[in-house]
C-alpha cells in the first residue's frame, strides 16, 4: 500500500480532504484494485498521523461509491457498477448541454480565447501518457462551467464523473486522444460562432463516447465491475 501512495501528507493544512484525495487518484487510477483491503492503521503509520483523518475520507469515499465500509471485516474498494457510470454520463451530460447552450449565447471573446489556449496545451499532450491529457481535458470542462457562471455545477460534475473516470483510465489502450481534442475543437467553434444548439450537440456526441466502450472495457477486465452489465 505505501509504495502505491506516494504523495505526501502536509501537516500544516487539515488532513482528511488530503487523505481523500489521495485515496481517490489512487482508485480511479487503478493504483488501488477492486477487492483490495485498506487498513486505516497501515494508512496512519504510512503518513505518521492519527486513524481520525483517514477514517474520515473512508465515510467520503464510501459515499461516492469508491469504498466499501464493512464493520468487523475492513475496508475495501469497490468494483465498477456499469448502471452507475451510465447515470452519471447521464447527468453530466444533461448539465454541461446547459452549461455549453449558456457560453454558446453569450460568446465572449474572453472565454473563446482561454478555450483556444486549452485546446493548444492539449494538442502538445498527444504523445504523452494520457494522465496529464485528462487534467487539462477536466480544466477544459471546468473552464466551461465558470465561463457559464455555474461554478456550483462543476462540483455536482466532479462528484458524478469518478466512476466514468475509473473506466477512462482502464482504456487506455484505447484512449484516443485525437479524437478528444477534435470534439473539444468542434465545441469551441460552435461557441465561437454563437450557435447554442450546435454546441449542445457536440457537447453530448462527446459525452455519449463511453456509451460505445463499456460494455466492451467491463468484459475486458471482469474484475473490475460487478455482474450488473451482463
Amino acid at each position: 500500500m505505501a509504495a502505491v501512495l506516494t504523495g505526501e501528507i502536509d501537516p500544516g493544512s487539515a488532513l482528511s480532504p488530503q487523505v481523500y484525495q489521495m485515496l481517490k487518484e489512487a482508485i480511479i487510477r487503478a493504483d488501488m484494485l477492486p477487492g483490495q483491503r485498506l487498513s486505516d492503521i497501515e494508512l496512519a503509520k504510512t503518513w505518521d498521523i492519527s486513524r481520525q483523518p483517514i477514517r474520515e475520507a473512508f465515510m467520503r469515499l464510501q459515499a461516492e461509491d469508491l469504498l466499501d465500509v464493512r464493520p468487523q471485516r475492513g475496508t475495501f474498494v469497490r468494483r465498477i457498477s456499469v448502471p452507475a457510470v451510465l447515470d452519471a454520463r447521464f447527468v453530466r451530460e444533461a448539465i454541461e448541454a446547459d452549461i455549453v447552450r449558456v457560453v454558446a449565447e453569450s460568446a465572449e471573446s474572453s472565454v473563446i480565447k482561454e478555450l483556444k489556449a486549452l485546446l493548444a496545451a492539449q494538442k502538445k499532450l498527444l504523445k504523452q501518457p494520457p494522465v496529464q491529457f485528462m487534467k487539462l481535458d477536466d480544466e477544459f470542462h471546468r473552464t466551461l462551467a465558470e465561463a457559464a457562471g455555474k461554478p456550483y455545477a462543476w462540483r455536482v460534475i466532479e462528484d458524478v464523473k469518478t466512476q466514468m473516470d475509473r473506466v477512462r483510465f482502464l482504456s487506455f489502450n484505447d484512449f484516443h486522444m485525437e479524437r478528444l481534442v477534435s470534439q473539444h475543437a468542434d465545441i469551441v467553434s460552435a461557441i465561437a460562432k454563437g450557435q447554442p444548439l450546435d454546441a449542445i450537440e457536440q457537447m453530448r456526441k462527446h459525452l455519449q463516447g463511453i456509451l460505445k466502450s463499456i460494455d466492451q472495457i467491463a468484459c475486458e477486465f471482469p474484475d473490475f465491475f460487478t455482474g450488473e452489465h451482463k
